[in-house]
């Protein structure tokens, strides 16, 4: 076996275990979903009202550490690596699912639910392994295919969160989610290879040398992360309105939670469905140009949804838009990667990943206010108008001049 079939087979393994183990890990931090109430009320907490606020605080926990965290992990994968940064996470994930199925009090809970996002990060960092080990000229079709993963651990996290329950119980639910996430860990340990490229000097880089010198190249990189928090803004801004939103399209009330439940579901599913496929026409006609095509029909879909007659309508245009979402995330990543210096590839991604994290908080925050203060109808025109902005912005960056990728000029 020569040495570029070598190389092949590491990435393409690494993909397939980085594939896995963000779609176990995303599962994890999100079955607690369908239940996380019951389990509130278990530990104490019986008024309604304040169950409906700890909930809240609970779930918003992770995210909120997560996003202070995912830059100093990026940084710590540039200076000691990815695979490390991977073990890193793996175990504490193994640690901290298996302490919340033994929490006490809410308090608790909380705190727990805070290290989960301080000790995770699995996520980010395949991100920064697949994008730094990947052959260029596939780097986009492997960040979508693990993207597909990341979304897949979303839209069937909360659906296990609704089955294993009522047959393990709720603490054994968190057990279970432990011990695959161990699995993971071996796996993660024991297979991974990465190849180290260290450019002498990088530790000593102080943090503003992450952005391109040149002021094109750098506002490119601005804007892409402003755009990794949009899309996770345009997905979750409806979360807190669905329901509601449903209830005036059906008729039969005891169907209300069955329609709420396919529309959520609905658009991760379409990015699944279209995250491979647009990946590889990135990689044949450059990202950005996929990146435009994406938050312009994005921002185009959410406009009908404000005016729609039923809730089958909803959920068609739902689909829909997650089909153009799917391509974006790793484009976004691909054009990041491509033009930051490779000393500097975890650090861009780790601000990556708190800009979603960031959007996850947003969206639904804009949402619901908005939502509830204005109109619904005006979520789905408010989110419109970003995308398609941004989508405006992002098409004047066509015009600057195309240079290698990994230098710091854009990536087309």
């Amino acid at each position: 076996m020569n040495g570029s079939t070598m190389n092949a087979a590491y990435w393409q393994r690494n993909l397939l275990i980085c594939f896995f183990g963000s779609f176990i890990n995303i599962v994890a931090m999100t079955l607690l979903l369908p239940f996380l109430p019951l389990y509130i009320e278990q530990l104490g907490v019986h008024n309604h009202a304040a169950i409906a606020q700890w909930s809240g605080i609970a779930y918003g926990a992770t995210f909120f550490s997560a996003a202070l965290m995912a830059p100093l992990w990026g940084r710590l994968a540039d200076n000691y690596g990815c695979k490390i940064n991977l073990i890193r996470a793996s175990f504490g994930m193994v640690v901290t699912m298996a302490l919340i199925g033994l929490a006490q009090n809410v308090w608790e809970l909380v705190a727990l639910r805070l290290m989960v996002g301080l000790a995770g990060g699995y996520t980010s960092g395949a991100y920064v392994l697949i994008a730094s080990q990947t052959p260029k000229e596939r780097s986009t079709w492997a960040l979508a295919v693990l993207a597909s993963g990341i979304m897949a651990g979303n839209l069937l996290g909360p659906l296990l969160g609704g089955v294993l329950p009522p047959l393990l119980g709720i603490r054994n639910t968190f057990f279970a989610a432990s011990g695959f996430i161990l699995l993971n860990f071996l796996a993660t340990s024991l297979f991974i290879r990465e190849e180290r490229k260290t450019p002498s000097g990088s530790k000593k880089k102080p943090l503003g040398r992450m952005l391109p010198t040149e002021p094109g190249p750098r506002k490119l990189v601005l804007s892409m992360l402003v755009t990794a928090a949009l899309l996770m803004v345009a997905n979750m801004s409806i979360e807190p309105i669905i329901t509601l939103y449903i209830q005036q399209l059906v008729a039969d009330a005891k169907q209300v939670t069955y329609f709420a439940g396919i529309t959520m579901s609905v658009a991760a599913l379409g990015s699944i469905v279209s995250a491979s496929w647009l990946g590889k026409i990135a990689d044949r006609i450059g990202p950005m140009k996929v990146v435009i095509a994406c938050l312009g029909v994005a921002g185009l879909l959410l406009i009908p949804q404000a005016f729609v007659a039923n809730a089958w309508q909803l959920i068609g245009l739902r689909f829909l838009m997650g089909l153009s979402l799917g391509g974006l995330l790793p484009c976004v990543t691909a054009i990041i990667r491509h033009n930051v210096a490779d000393g500097a590839v975890g650090r861009a991604l780790g601000y990556s990943t708190s800009s979603q994290f960031a959007g996850q908080v947003i969206g639904p925050l804009l949402g619901g206010f908005i939502g509830g203060h204005i109109g619904m109808s005006y979520v789905f025109i408010l989110t419109s108008a970003l995308l398609l902005l941004c989508a405006g912005y992002s098409a004047a960056f066509m015009t600057l001049p195309r240079t290698q990728p990994g230098a710091s000029g854009p990536a087309h």
